[in-house]
């Protein structure tokens, strides 16, 4: 299969290369079966009169297998390549839908036995879907050629989170409806499969020799010039993603929007994030990966300013709009130049480091935002958090450079 012409000098593709494509839809598929069995684990759970507590178990356990096995999961696709990690990949979370599937069969009396299955398939589906990102991720950095072809390349491998955050969900629920439970974990267990068939169409990598000695500690990668600033300027602009999703529900209550109104200002965000990660390849070569994260920073924090003045629906969705497409250009910028600093054949680990702090994040994240919030409002948490990624736009500006 040939692939993508991404020499310096070669002009900018009008779309993704086969072999892009590829990548995204295996992609597409091991996320959208996380993101599916993450919708219906918490909703079956429910109904099976599981306390609040085990809901808030099988959240979490999506994120935590990825922050421990992370690193093991970068090693790997440093020394294998991206078949044999995805392979794995793929296998765990099949495995995964099928211990879902499976509880299902379980009678009603017991819910200790319900809850163990589906604490196992919340691991092996988080497990499977970051292995896979990682291997993923690694891939398409390397076949790209300059910084440009990398933020293009970034960009349209970004879209897969965001298209498998719609099919996942909207699939297993509208299967819920139709046949129940069982027949959605069928379907989820289906979703790897399809990503193994697209493996096919990713060619081979030959293994890197291995160097002399013994192997250096992935830790010891945040010592490499500029990769600590890197991940604190991810770690905040994560974050503003993160009280975004948490606050806007509770904006939205406290002003007495429907829900259909506070779902509409959600999903123009997503929508503008998608939106804008198709633009990004067509001006690649005019961006700078420093003063576009900067400027990222300086403008959500402004949006968060004045978010808590907003008291109508529509004004919401546009500053949810505003913020969809300033966060949207933060991956393909991240993502370039954590491959411009680090050594090439160690990218592996500094994405699965990367991959960490955003999980870390995301799973503690949100406790952090409940107990603030519910002190001092949500407001206050906007400004606080506002604040926070402002200051951060000053060392964003220094992002790419080897101090």
């Amino acid at each position: 299969m040939p692939e993508p012409d991404l020499r310096p000098g070669a002009p900018a593709p009008v779309g993704p290369a086969p072999l892009l494509v590829a990548l995204i839809a295996g992609q597409i598929g091991l996320h959208a079966c996380m993101t599916g069995v993450r919708m219906a684990a918490p909703l079956q759970a429910l109904r099976q009169g599981l306390p609040a507590w085990a809901v808030g178990l099988l959240m979490g356990l999506f994120a935590l297998a990825p922050i421990v096995l992370a690193l093991q999961a970068g090693r790997l696709v440093d020394r294998r390549g991206y078949h044999r990690p995805m392979h794995a990949a793929i296998v765990l979370a099949w495995l995964g839908a099928l211990c879902a599937a499976l509880a299902t069969f379980l009678p009603t009396g017991w819910s200790g036995t319900a809850l163990l299955a589906m604490a196992l398939a919340a691991t092996l589906v988080g497990a499977g879907a970051n292995v896979g990102l990682i291997a993923t991720q690694r891939t398409a950095g390397r076949h790209a050629r300059d910084p440009a072809a990398m933020r293009r390349v970034f960009s349209w491998l970004g879209l897969a989170p965001a298209l498998a955050n719609v099919v996942g969900p909207v699939l297993a629920g509208t299967l819920i409806d139709l046949g129940g439970f069982r027949l959605a974990y069928a379907a989820m267990c289906l979703l790897p499969l399809a990503a193994w068939a697209c493996t096919r169409h990713v060619p081979h990598e030959l293994p890197p020799p291995r160097p002399p000695g013994p192997r250096p500690s992935a830790w010891g990668l945040l010592r490499t010039p500029g990769l600590r600033r890197l991940l604190l300027v991810n770690w905040l602009l994560s974050s503003s993603w993160d009280v975004h999703a948490f606050l806007v529900p509770v904006l939205g209550h406290e002003r007495g929007f429907s829900a259909s109104a506070i779902g509409l200002v959600l999903g123009l965000f997503a929508a503008a994030v998608a939106a804008v990660r198709l633009v990004i390849p067509l001006v690649a070569h005019h961006l700078r990966e420093g003063p576009m994260l900067a400027g990222a920073m300086l403008a959500t924090a402004a949006i968060f300013a004045f978010y808590p003045f907003v008291h109508a629906a529509w004004l919401m969705a546009l500053f949810a709009t505003l913020l969809g497409f300033a966060l949207g250009t933060v991956q393909p910028m991240i993502m370039t130049t954590l491959h411009q600093i680090t050594p090439h054949e160690r990218h592996g680990e500094a994405i699965a480091l990367r991959s960490m702090t955003i999980n870390f994040a995301s799973a503690l994240m949100p406790l952090l935002f409940g107990a603030l919030g519910a002190t001092l409002g949500a407001s206050t948490l906007f400004w606080l958090m506002g604040a926070a990624v402002g200051a951060g736009s000053l060392p964003a500006r220094r992002v790419g450079i080897r101090t």
